[in-house]
């Protein structure tokens, strides 16, 4: 067996790994770099880069279909699915092409290929080749798609998100299990182009929304798309003809059922880390296998092994997967060294049509009895009845002396308004501080500027 000494073992080679490698080799260390493969990053490869993709194909469609409003007249439009899976394909493999050629720069000698298990809290064993001893350890080992037990039975007939964007063309059914982010994405885009989709899932929200009006507002928006059936639980598959059926209990009571071309589990995506041993490192883990640590500065317990990215679940997108990378790498390389960066407000987005987003302070309706909200609707704002996207909601929350803490929208582009308003909440504007920059004419940034200012107007700081 090969022996091999490092100050830094990073086991994982997507965004978290990547970033931590290259943080701890910025800091000075001999940082070596463990994959098992497939490798590429799960944001380009299966989740952020082809799932937009799929989203832009929809989009194109959907407002093909629209032109009339505007006195424009297109002919028939005709969905070509496996043009559309081939595109898809064909830019998410020159994504991941990208993120190998990265990888393809770090020396060869630094890099093993191999599943990797703890013999102790500083040693790895990479499959039956290689021993790594290490001064500290960075666990960067990524999620997998979870299967529900109902689908069990159908497994062979099951796509998640690693297979989804494998498939030839389009179905002509599709069933969704989970309308959170991920799964509320995927079932618009799928709808948009022309395929029968039934979104299930048994929370009452969807995308994770926690503000109730928000949520309101999201469900009859994008459930006017597509058959969707919140607090619905899926109790049975069985194989039927080519398809799967159904069978789900809805929140009414009684019993319901559908057959579908193709079911898509997007019910989540459990953490890497059964294979690691990680008792032979003395790290404790709670009921569910995840291991006790430090948010901020991502140790675990007192020993010198650290967690990043959707390892750990405790931001699994990919902007907080590549921080929490920088963190680890780094204080991996100056252990027992350690430093605690303060968080980033909490910034969700949602890359449906409309858009939603969360940022900062989630909505508590406890909590909420002692917050300012500041709300406005889209339905009048100049710039989205321009667009015809006059839907919508903001609601910005900020406590009494005006101090902005968070805020959850829904609304056309509001990717762009989320990341003034996080940039407002952890700078701690006050919605005085927000009001005195400049918000151009006309623009969709004017309604965010309106939910500030009512809450300005509650908390003595008007213009």
């Amino acid at each position: 067996m090969r022996e091999l000494a490092c100050d830094v073992a990073v086991i994982g080679a997507g965004t978290a790994g990547l970033a931590a490698h290259g943080a701890a080799t910025r800091a000075g260390a001999r940082a070596v770099l463990i994959e098992r493969g497939p490798g590429g990053t799960t944001c380009a490869r299966v989740g952020c880069m082809p799932s937009k993709l799929l989203i832009e194909a929809a989009r194109a469609a959907h407002d093909a279909r629209g032109t009339g409003i505007f006195g424009i007249t297109v002919g028939e439009v005709r969905v070509d699915g496996a043009a559309v899976m081939r595109r898809v394909r064909a830019l998410r493999d020159g994504f991941v092409a990208s993120v190998f050629e990265g990888l393809a720069r770090i020396p060869a000698d630094l890099r093993l290929s191999g599943t990797a298990s703890f013999s102790d809290p500083t040693t790895l064993l990479v499959d039956d080749h290689t021993r790594v001893a290490a001064g500290a350890v960075v666990i960067a080992t990524g999620s997998t798609p979870s299967l529900p037990p109902p689908l069990r039975p159908v497994a062979d007939r099951v796509l998640t998100t690693d297979t989804l964007f494998e498939i030839e063309t389009l179905p002509e059914s599709l069933a969704v299990l989970g309308a959170g982010p991920v799964g509320l994405e995927l079932a618009q885009a799928m709808a948009r182009l022309g395929v029968r989709v039934t979104l299930l899932d048994p929370a009452g929200a969807v995308g994770g929304t926690r503000d109730p009006e928000v949520a309101a507002c999201a469900a009859a928006l994008i459930g006017a798309e597509l058959d969707l059936r919140l607090g619905a639980t899926v109790e049975s598959a069985e194989a039927g003809g080519d398809g799967v059926r159904l069978t789900w209990r809805p929140e009414a009571g009684g019993q319901e059922s559908g057959t579908f071309a193709r079911v898509l589990a997007a019910a989540g995506r459990p953490p890497n880390l059964s294979g690691l041993d990680l008792a032979a490192a003395g790290i404790a883990c709670d009921e569910d296998g995840l291991p006790d640590f430090n948010p901020r500065t991502l140790q675990c317990g007192t020993a010198p092994v650290f967690i990043a990215g959707d390892a750990n679940q405790e931001h699994p997108v990919l902007h907080e997967a590549q921080r929490q990378g920088w963190i680890a790498g780094g204080n991996a390389a100056r252990f027992p060294q350690v430093e605690a960066p303060p968080p980033w407000p909490a910034f969700a987005l949602v890359f449906t049509d409309p858009q939603i987003a969360a940022i900062g302070r989630a909505f508590d309706p406890e909590a909420a009895r002692d917050w300012v909200v500041g709300e406005t609707a889209f339905a009048d704002q100049g710039r989205a009845r321009a667009m015809d996207r006059a839907a919508g909601l903001i609601r910005v929350y900020a406590d009494p002396d005006g101090r902005l803490t968070g805020a959850a929208m829904i609304g056309p582009k509001i990717e762009h308004l989320a990341h003034l308003m996080a940039v407002a909440v952890q700078e701690g504007w006050t919605a005085a501080t927000f009001l005195d920059r400049p918000f151009y004419h006309p623009t969709l940034e004017e309604g965010l500027q309106s939910a500030v200012r009512a809450v300005a107007a509650r908390t003595g700081g008007t213009r």
